[in-house]
């Protein structure tokens, strides 16, 4: 039987490619048709160790059959160890454990609003986010939101939080008033197109924290856990968050799994019954954290991911094809941005997914390049190779959607 892309029971809050996949295993994943594609993209990050990684495997099954939830209304023997090393590779001092990036965010939003109330003393605590952010799609955060679609319908929206331009620090310092509590920013933006901030901005807010009295909140859910070369998109600039948020690649491509991470004195302000999780903290959830935390390191996959990251930036710089505007990255995370002129990005992927290649596109124009952390420099180039292709002959060979159009403007 061939695939089914029309399914009258699944809502239609997502538009997939036209592929329906049945395997994964490293770096590659399989139709139902038998047929193979090189994954570039990695579930946004969360399948940053590859498909079926086989220590993730091995722990998720030696769990599964122990202990798998039991609640936090107990000690478990596998949350302690998976917290200690949290805030050992962050050096941080307290980790609180949940399952989806929103859910951290969510967290970290309400540490920073009673840590206003308690510690700042706040009125009315404001949080000052970045335009162009993408830190979940929950009510709340979608009230500070700056994309239309995201919001449309969804009203009425959360007070307490003011918008400044990502990477200017003058208007993150113009933003801040008495009753600003938090900076919540991505490092590098992700949804927004994989936009990179100047050098030295992180550091800037670092400062302009330290000096005003509030707190930096760092979402490292897409960029974290080796995404851009580092542990931690923060170290490239040397400074440590007061509270970071984590998820996606944490639970090893088989299960929801993050964190917020914080000082002792933001975290504290967390009482018995003031926040919880049925899942958070579950011992299969912390046995997957722990092992994939490992396995980041045992297989030097930070380390890779530089290397490689850079051979990518570099090879992508070096494409020369009217099609292809800009190429913005850090890592083994890219944003190869189409020029619309000629074609949307779902165009460039769809040409792509024909090609074995499977990616995705973000705000119509951008073709997002984030490999699994664990793929080979054979498979990376043979995708790039796939994407030169592609981009040239979306100028040589127009999608039918923009030719209609621009024969229309000439017929007008």
């Amino acid at each position: 039987m061939g695939p089914s892309f029309n399914n009258p029971h699944c809502a239609q809050n997502y538009d997939p490619l036209p592929v329906v996949l049945t395997r994964g295993q490293g770096a590659y994943l399989w139709d139902v048709e038998g047929r193979r594609y090189i994954d570039m993209m990695s579930a946004y990050s969360a399948v940053s160790l590859g498909h079926a990684h086989p220590r993730i495997v091995a722990a998720l099954a030696e769990q599964a059959g122990r202990l798998a939830v039991p609640s936090r209304a107990y000690f478990n023997d596998r949350l302690a160890p998976f917290l200690a090393e949290l805030c050992r590779l962050t050096g941080l001092d307290v980790a609180l454990p949940m399952n989806s990036g929103a859910e951290a965010v969510e967290t970290a939003i309400k540490a920073a609003r009673r840590w206003g109330h308690w510690v700042k003393g706040a009125a009315n605590p404001e949080i000052i986010v970045a335009e162009g952010n993408f830190h979940g799609r929950t009510t709340t955060i979608i009230s500070f939101s700056s994309e239309p679609d995201y919001r449309d319908g969804f009203g009425p929206f959360t007070p307490g939080f003011r918008a400044a331009r990502f990477g200017d620090l003058a208007a993150m310092e113009a933003a801040v008033t008495s009753e600003t509590v938090a900076i919540l920013v991505e490092p590098i933006q992700g949804e927004a197109g994989i936009i990179v901030p100047p050098a030295g901005w992180l550091a800037g807010l670092r400062q302009l924290c330290d000096e005003r009295g509030i707190l930096l909140l760092v979402d490292e859910i897409q960029s974290g856990l080796g995404r851009t070369g580092a542990w931690f998109a923060y170290q490239h600039e040397n400074i440590r968050p007061d509270g970071v948020m984590l998820g996606k690649a944490l639970g090893g491509g088989v299960l929801p799994v993050s964190a917020f991470v914080a000082r002792r004195e933001v975290m504290d302000v967390l009482t018995p019954g003031s926040h919880g999780s049925t899942f958070g903290g579950n011992p299969l959830a912390a046995a997957i954290g722990l092992e994939t935390l490992q396995v980041i390191r045992d297989e030097g996959l930070v380390e890779k991911s530089r290397v490689l990251g850079e051979h990518m930036l570099e090879r992508l710089r070096k494409i020369r094809a009217p099609a292809l505007r800009a190429v913005r990255g850090r890592g083994l995370w890219a944003g190869a941005e189409i020029e619309p002129r000629y074609a949307s990005a779902r165009e460039a992927c769809l040409r792509l997914l024909e090609k074995g290649v499977l990616s995705t596109a973000t705000h119509q124009t951008v073709v997002r390049l984030a490999p699994p952390l664990v793929i080979s420099r054979e498979d990376l180039d043979f995708a790039l190779d796939r994407l030169e292709e592609v981009v040239a002959d979306l100028a040589a060979v127009p999608s039918r959607a923009n030719a209609v159009a621009r024969a229309d403007r000439e017929e007008a």
